[in-house]
């Protein structure tokens, strides 16, 4: 296959695992493109030029060079939520890049979400960063929930928490992400990741009927939600449920998972657990735990099926779905579908700011 000139549009954390996933691609899958690490970009030099020293790109150019760089065929966006909508555009119009990879959120309002909206449908393709629809427990488990009659939908809840924010020197080193929503907060940050996943179970014809917003320090402006819950209904099933994420859940890790119950069976998938999901029948009358591992398909022997899967795994996989044209991949995130998230996330805001007015006085 050609090979594929990639540039980053970002130097931080998450900009090193994505060039870790890249890096390790062509120990997993066979059928990929040569991978050239062109450019790397970012606002500061000196971390750009470190950037690329230490991860191997030809070069490291200011972001104004970087839009003019005629050489590059795929971007990841991987900057500041406040820069993504901006940067996506300029990507687009960027003549040979063909591949987007752009980091969720999509976006920080709703006059770029009208904007960005306009891009669906193009010949280019966009995937955005919601890795964990990729872990294999959750490929599996969607793939079962849409081939197995569970009947309607009664009741759902999804969620995604953090306890990190709970220490006063892990907030004062991520000010940048404390922004109020819908660019900053829980919400967008972890929930976006829930409410992809409850999308890709559940549709996107939901509607959210109310929010309630918890936790508050005096270094944390009260629009950047430390701790937010959702209440949605889905009105063609009659199906209601929650989404809450979190930054500030003491003992948690990194918590994500989701339960849906119907009206012949349930199922449920944790994080905590990531190599299962669990599954019930009314007809059968008990759950049924269902092992994943590191099976992901096309079948990979590196370094075995059986083998613990991890959140890293996942994005590789999700690099495997952006750089090729997989035939069988239940669900790979597109710019409607980030858009469609972030119309949840866009909307709780302005639910949550309607609690504080009348809840938090």
């Amino acid at each position: 296959m050609k090979k594929i000139n990639i540039g980053f549009l970002g130097a931080g954390g998450i900009a090193k695992a994505h060039a870790y996933s890249l890096q390790a691609l062509p120990f997993y899958y066979s059928n990929i493109p040569k991978i050239n690490f062109a450019s790397v970009s970012s606002q500061t030099a000196a971390s750009r030029e470190q950037f690329a020293t230490d991860y191997g790109f030809d070069k490291a150019e200011s972001p104004e060079a970087f839009f003019k760089n005629e050489e590059l065929d795929a971007v990841f966006i991987l900057g500041p939520n406040k820069v993504h909508a901006e940067q996506l555009k300029k990507a687009f119009a960027m003549h040979g890049v063909s591949k987007i990879y752009l980091e969720k959120p999509v976006c920080s309002s709703l006059e770029e979400e009208q904007e960005l909206s306009k891009l669906i449908g193009s010949s280019k393709k966009i995937q955005i960063g919601f890795q964990l629809l990729q872990a294999s427990a959750v490929i599996k488990a969607l793939n079962f929930w849409k081939q197995t009659d569970f009947g309607k939908p009664i009741h759902f809840s999804f969620h995604h928490l953090h306890g990190d924010y709970l220490n006063k020197s892990y907030r004062d080193k991520r000010v940048t992400r404390l922004t109020p929503a819908p660019d900053g907060g829980a919400m967008a940050d972890l929930g976006s990741h829930a409410i992809s996943l409850m999308i890709a179970f559940l549709g996107d014809k939901l509607e959210i009927t109310s929010a309630l917003q918890g936790g508050g320090y005096d270094d944390v402006d009260p629009g950047s939600d430390l701790f937010s819950s959702i209440s949605l209904i889905d009105k063609d099933s009659g199906a209601v449920g929650q989404v809450n994420a979190s930054r500030v859940s003491s003992g948690t890790g990194d918590a994500a998972g989701f339960q849906i119950y119907a009206e012949k069976g349930a199922i449920r998938y944790h994080t905590h657990q990531q190599d299962h999901f669990e599954y019930y029948l009314e007809e059968e009358g008990n759950w049924v735990k269902v092992y994943a591992g590191s099976d992901f398909q096309p079948y990979t022997s590196f370094p075995s099926a059986h083998v613990p899967s991890g959140w890293l795994r996942s994005m590789v996989h999700a690099h495997f779905l952006f750089l090729t044209e997989p035939v069988n991949s239940p669900f790979v995130p597109d710019l409607a579908h980030g858009l469609e998230v972030q119309r949840f996330v866009r909307e709780t805001a302005d639910h949550l700011l309607n609690f504080r007015e009348n809840y938090k006085r």
